[in-house]
């Protein structure tokens, strides 16, 4: 088998779609001896956040001289993104290997008419490739929900459950609540729980972390202040549980300090539970971390940004980070939405703050006609273009050097963008 093969078997899978349950992914981990129990988990969930987190969390443990493994996803241009062993991809010839290790469980469960998902069988590989590399720890992002996701059988030291808005409602619950409650599903027994959800979401979290007797801890707004910035960077305090941080990172957005505050809180609670990290570690780790496709600044004179909100919570954060952040004389916006997202809301927050937009589609089966997104805006103006690089030829003609040029709406979007761009 070459590396062609392999991901062309794992992406036949994906007409599975998604199956919100853990009996598959508990019987291929059987058979692989279960090796997502070879090294302390931080379980990361909630809506917006997630990743940003993962990368903060994993780059300081990386600092601190400990093997530390992230797996996230979707990726934006290479599969091998989603797996991440001190910030370092995944090599093609593991990726077969862990394939063909795979397979022949697959093939039997297929036999059976039990169909795995390309997910779960993904997560397999993230676990099973963790455990073969000896990791000390492992940052499992959560994909969809939580309670029947299938990163849902692990036995983290940690579970954080970044913040809790309206998205996937066809399959969490058309309720915040709902929602919540999907996401809460993360908790386990007697485990340390981090939250920075707000009020119904955060008592439902609360609630259920009650019933499962796990500590938990709330992050709020207080806990962070920008003390300065520039165009690709930014100063916080943070302040923690224990202490006070002055930390430095080069990803901008404002909504940052949410995610750098659980970050940092998360790894007190892990120093609370006996992993050494220093305040050097911490610096260094935020001031090294990186996360492509979000609040990416890829270009100067003009300012090109990818940034890959995808729901109407991210969006806000986009358009109010766009206010906070940026100095521009005209917003040029490039945007491409998937169908089966909140597509009228999403464009009623970011349109009118835009002076040019350009509206677009991925290459992915679930992206939205341009027609229908233009049909949306209720501008005249609106300029259609039928793939991104055609969108992206027509923002760069039209720009000057004091304009900003956004790209959002989808992190496939945003993975076409940058795979141009770069």
């Amino acid at each position: 088998m070459n590396y062609n093969q392999a991901i062309n078997w794992l992406y036949s899978f994906q007409k599975f779609g998604i199956k919100l349950e853990l009996d598959r992914i508990k019987f291929i981990c059987k058979k692989l001896e279960n090796p997502q129990d070879n090294y302390t988990i931080i379980h990361v969930g909630g809506t917006n956040g997630k990743g940003s987190v993962c990368r903060f969390i994993g780059s300081i443990l990386s600092c601190a001289g400990y093997k530390t493994g992230i797996y996230t996803s979707p990726h934006l241009q290479r599969f091998s993104e989603r797996f991440l062993i001190n910030d370092k991809e995944i090599s093609d010839e593991k990726i077969i290997e862990l394939v063909e290790k795979i397979k022949p469980i697959v093939q039997e469960m297929i036999k059976k008419d039990n169909i795995p998902t390309f997910f779960e069988i993904v997560t397999a590989m993230a676990f099973e490739y963790f455990s073969d590399e000896h990791v000390d720890h492992a940052i499992i992002e959560v994909g969809l929900g939580g309670r029947f996701d299938a990163t849902n059988i692990v036995n983290p030291l940690l579970s954080i459950i970044t913040n809790v808005s309206l998205e996937h409602q066809d399959k969490l619950g058309k309720k915040i609540e709902d929602i919540a409650f999907e996401k809460s599903g993360i908790i386990k027994e007697n485990t340390a729980v981090l939250t920075a959800a707000t009020v119904k979401a955060l008592e439902v979290i609360e609630k259920i972390a009650k019933e499962k007797k796990s500590s938990i801890k709330i992050v709020n707004n207080t806990f962070w202040e920008k003390i300065g910035g520039g165009l690709d960077w930014q100063q916080y305090i943070i302040h923690g549980f224990l202490k006070d941080y002055n930390v430095k990172t080069c990803i901008p957005g404002s909504f940052q300090g949410q995610n750098l505050a659980l970050a940092l809180c998360s790894i007190e609670v892990l120093q609370m539970k006996g992993v050494y990290i220093t305040d050097e570690n911490i610096q260094d780790g935020v001031l090294k971390t990186t996360n492509p496709g979000r609040m990416e600044i890829i270009n100067f004179e003009p300012c090109i940004l990818l940034d890959g909100a995808h729901n109407v919570s991210g969006i806000k954060a986009l358009k109010e980070s766009l206010g906070k952040d940026f100095v521009f004389e005209k917003l040029i916006l490039v945007i491409g939405i998937l169908k089966d997202k909140n597509i009228k809301e999403m464009l009623k927050i970011i349109a009118p703050v835009s002076d040019v937009i350009i509206v677009t589609k991925s290459n992915n089966d679930r992206a939205c006609n341009p027609i229908k997104l233009k049909e949306m805006i209720k501008k005249d103006d609106v300029v259609v273009k039928n793939s991104i690089s055609e969108a992206l030829e027509y923002a760069k003609k039209v720009a000057k050097k004091q304009d900003l040029i956004c790209v959002t709406g989808s992190l496939f979007t945003v993975g076409e963008a940058r795979e141009l761009l770069l």
